[in-house]
């Protein structure tokens, strides 16, 4: 059998058939045409079965979310209205400190104590030779009484002074009489009255002499006090209870009375040390005189001492926004030294109360900063709050909530106002461990 093209191309198959010019061709016949379309049938139906699947799946998974009742962990708001412990860095400093200088000119002749030497007010710590003030001080003296003798003859002066001056009056009165019945002339009677008159001005000179003569005493005397003041000097003694920290002169060194160069001794007062701390703008407010703080040295872990704020400066810097506050610290056994690095806790009473929450439990977002809370209905909402101090894995909020509520900790991104939410139980506290007995 052979299959061959005629001439208009229609294949014939068979013995030598052969289609006549003209004749109709069979018509096709129908079976891939019903096969394409049970095909495109398919397709369609499965294709809208798939989708149909997609939207149930999408439909449960909706309500699964809808339905989905979340276990989450909450922990109660506390109220928080008792003082602010707030930890500082600072440094002990001496209550008082006192640099002694020379008050008298002179050779060191005894020195009675060294650095790390504990005294006592008005202890001798310095005794000074001091020779040329020695000299001075007994010249001072022996002027005084060339000028108590001088203030003597100025003083027997005025008497004889007054005595001119009576016997004076008494002449002028015999001789103005005797002139007035013509037994002396009258030139004897003025002689007489002149008299009177220059012995009344020698007798005011005498008198003036008497008060120069007073005068010059007082001053001698106050030479006299200054000196014996400086010679008390040549002792140096302690000015407080305390120590003696600095030593710059040795026996036999030559100080001035002039208080430049280096200082002959310093001394501590540390029965008492100030530790001065700089309070943030938070809290400025409630730091004021009284208030209790404690004390923690680093190299004493296992004491703390007990101190209070004595003094401010008020104003707080501008610079750093600080409040500038001593505390004062009772040091009686000496055991804290003034230069000491110690941390400082005031416990600063509240200007009003706060909330305290875990730190886990803020959200930050577009709304701000916010917390879910666990409703008594058993659904969740969210609520804005202000951090009012950070204390790392707690935070103190000063505006919106007011302490006994449940908040909810690291509350899921997609939780909503109103969703049903469930609470795990907090973990139960296991109980400490005792120690085997073998």
């Amino acid at each position: 059998m052979r299959e061959a093209d005629d001439q208009d191309g229609t294949v014939v198959t068979g013995h030598s058939h052969r289609r006549e010019p003209g004749e109709i061709p069979p018509p096709p016949r129908k079976g891939p045409f019903v096969l394409a379309g049970l095909l495109a049938v398919g397709l369609l139906g499965w294709g809208g079965y798939g989708q149909w699947q997609q939207r149930a799946a999408a439909a449960e998974t909706q309500r699964k979310v809808n339905a989905f009742v979340p276990k989450l962990r909450t922990a109660t708001v506390e109220r928080a209205d008792k003082p602010t412990e707030l930890t500082l860095p600072g440094q002990t400093d001496a209550f008082a400190k006192a640099a002694l200088y020379a008050r008298a000119t002179g050779y060191i002749a005894e020195r009675r104590v060294d650095i790390g030497s504990r005294v006592k007010q008005g202890d001798i710590l310095l005794r000074i030779a001091a020779p040329d003030l020695d000299q001075q001080l007994a010249q001072a003296e022996a002027q005084v009484g060339q000028m108590e003798a001088q203030l003597l003859q100025a003083k027997a002066m005025v008497d004889q002074a007054r005595a001119n001056v009576n016997l004076a009056n008494v002449t002028n009165n015999r001789t103005s009489t005797l002139a007035g019945q013509g037994w002396a002339s009258k030139q004897n009677a003025d002689n007489s009255q002149a008299t009177v008159l220059s012995q009344g001005a020698t007798l005011a000179s005498a008198q003036a002499g008497v008060k120069v003569a007073e005068a010059n005493i007082k001053a001698q005397l106050a030479t006299v006090n200054r000196l014996k003041a400086l010679a008390g000097f040549k002792d140096v003694v302690a000015p407080f209870d305390g120590v003696v920290t600095t030593r710059g002169v040795d026996v036999g060194d030559l100080v001035h009375a002039d208080g430049t160069g280096t200082a002959l001794l310093a001394m501590d007062r540390d029965d008492i040390l100030r530790i001065s701390v700089n309070v943030p703008q938070s809290v400025a407010i409630g730091v004021k005189e009284g208030v209790p703080a404690s004390i923690k040295v680093p190299q004493m872990p296992d004491r703390t001492f007990a101190g209070v704020v004595e003094r401010s400066s008020v104003t707080l810097l501008t610079a750093s926004r600080t409040l500038t506050t001593q505390v004062d610290v009772p040091n009686p056994d000496g055991i804290l030294r003034a230069g000491l690095y110690v941390y400082v806790t005031l416990k600063i009473p509240r200007a009003e109360p706060a909330s305290t929450i875990p730190a886990e439990a803020l959200v930050f977002n577009q709304r701000g900063t916010q917390v879910a809370i666990a409703r008594d209905d058993g659904t969740a909402q969210w609520r804005s709050v202000q951090i009012g101090r950070d204390r790392g894995t707690v935070v103190e909020l000063s505006q919106g909530l007011e302490g006994g509520e449940q908040v909810i900790l690291s509350p899921p991104v997609g939780l909503r106002d109103g969703q049903k939410i469930d609470r795990m139980a907090p973990p139960a506290e296991t109980p400490p461990r005792q120690a085997a007995v073998r």
